[in-house]
């Protein structure tokens, strides 16, 4: 019964709310990715290379049934770079969006009546 409130907190921090919803949209994005290189980046490889389907490219290794896909291999690869690219223009818009809030000023501090009065004494005499 303890671990099962001590999850219901867990879950009501917004962590892993927050979690879940990166997950769904992570998973979301590398369909999209995935469809993006197999439809469309792939096929303009294909055409360079004289190949329309690079998930098709293998290389037999002796007489045995063993085979190397580098064609799935190289499709992977190029998932993986669109992600990572992806990923590093999304961190540093964060981070964009970080520095832009340290370097705001904050609001300056309320002073109290006695200081603001004995400031404009001050002033006054300064000025005499």
């Amino acid at each position: 019964m303890a671990i099962v409130q001590e999850f219901k907190k867990f879950a009501i921090k917004g962590n892993a709310i927050d979690l879940a919803v990166g997950v769904v949209i992570g998973a979301a994005f590398g369909k999209i990715v995935t469809s993006m290189v197999e439809d469309i980046i792939n096929p303009i490889i294909g055409l360079i290379i004289g190949r329309i389907d690079l998930s098709n490219m293998v290389l037999p290794l002796g007489t045995s049934e063993s085979i190397l896909r580098y064609g799935a291999f190289i499709t992977n690869l190029i998932n993986f770079f669109i992600v990572a690219f992806a990923i590093f223009l999304v961190v540093k818009q964060i981070n964009r969006f970080k520095d832009r809030e340290e370097k705001t000023p904050s609001e300056t501090p309320k002073v109290s009546d006695e200081v603001r009065v004995l400031t404009e004494i001050k002033d006054l005499l300064s000025n005499k």
